[in-house]
This record gives structure tokens, sequence and C-alpha cells, in this order.
């Protein structure tokens, strides 16, 4: 796919949704945070039900901390990895509270310096809690973006990087929401709907 024709594809998505939105259930910066931490191997429906259980018992780093990781851990069994996770999700919220005044910093490095937030993470969280341009390649937007030769590359990082300079930069604060959910539904791994394309 040449630079044109990435540019038509991303343009054509923008028109199917204009306004697209994350699928993750949050009401703050915060909440997205651990929502976002939590959704590494699992589906956005099993952190959505998780979250909507430990959102309402703690919703805040303050209440995350004093929920502590058997708290945090009752509520989010559903999910792969729920042992790792409650233990990062209230480490984070820890820092949060001691290094950022238990607000959710809008910086990249301060980000990823908290435990359980890697790029990915870190990407979501700037793109859609604060408004910046990043683009957060999960396993929907690596297949999508190697198998349509949109943004081919062998790390998530390499179709992150590629991405950043094939999308158009009118649309580069909402690709990151396009290419997943397309990624998810029709650029399946199993069962491409590739006729959509």
């Amino acid at each position: 796919m040449n630079a044109q024709q990435a540019a038509a594809f991303v343009r054509a998505l923008a028109a199917a949704n204009p306004a697209p939105e994350t699928e993750l259930d949050f009401s703050s910066p915060y909440t997205l945070l651990v929502a976002v931490a939590l959704s590494a191997q699992a589906t956005d429906v099993s952190v959505n039900k998780a979250t909507a259980t430990l959102f309402p018992a703690a919703d805040t780093p303050e209440k995350m901390v004093a929920l502590g990781e058997e708290g945090v851990a009752e509520h989010i069994r559903r999910i792969g990895l729920w042992k790792s996770k409650a233990k990062n999700v209230v480490a984070l919220s820890r820092l949060l509270l001691e290094r950022h005044g238990g607000e959710v910093p809008a910086d990249r490095a301060a980000l990823e310096a908290l435990p359980g937030v890697g790029r990915k993470t870190a990407n979501v969280v700037l793109n859609v809690a604060f408004g910046e341009e990043a683009m957060a390649v999960d396993t929907h937007i690596f297949r999508l973006g190697n198998r349509t030769g949109l943004a081919p590359g062998r790390t998530p990082r390499a179709v992150e990087d590629a991405l950043m300079q094939r999308v158009p930069a009118d649309l580069l604060r909402d690709a990151h929401h396009w290419l997943i959910l397309h990624g998810r539904y029709i650029c399946k791994a199993r069962a491409p709907e590739c006729w959509h394309c």
C-alpha cells in the first residue's frame, strides 16, 4: 500500500465512523489508566465486567490503595493475569499519590515508569485522556498494519512508527480508534472480512 492508498484507507474509516471512542468504560484519566492496564491479555468486555464492580469500590488512587491487592483481586479475577494486575494497580496507585499528587501524568516517561504501564498503555492514556496524537499498537492494529500493508513491521513499535508517518496528520488524533475497531471487527485474525476493504 502506497502513501496515497494509506491515506485513502484511513479516510474511509473516518467517514464510516466520524466520532470513534474506546470500548473501555471509564470516568476519569485514572479509571482509564486502570482499565487499560487491566486490558493486557484480556478483552474489553471482560475488563468492563471487572471494572463495573471495581470502580464503584475504588475510583481514585487513594481508594485503590486502601482496597489493597486482595480487595482489587476480588473484583478482577475474571480477567487473565489478575494476580499481577492487582499488584500493579495498587502499586501504580501508590506511585501516583507519592509522585504526582494523585493525578495521572500527561507525560510518556512518567506513565511508563508506573508498574504495569508500557508504551501501549501510555499511548492509550495520552490519546484518550489528554488528546495527544499517539498510536497504541495492540494485536489488532499490528495484524491490520501487516496484513493490509498499511504499516508493515516486525514489532509493535515499528508498526507504530510507520502509522505515525503514513496516517494523514489531520486524522492522527482518532486513527488509533478507527484502526483498532477495524482490526477487531473486520480484519479479524480468523475469517477476516476482506471484502469490506
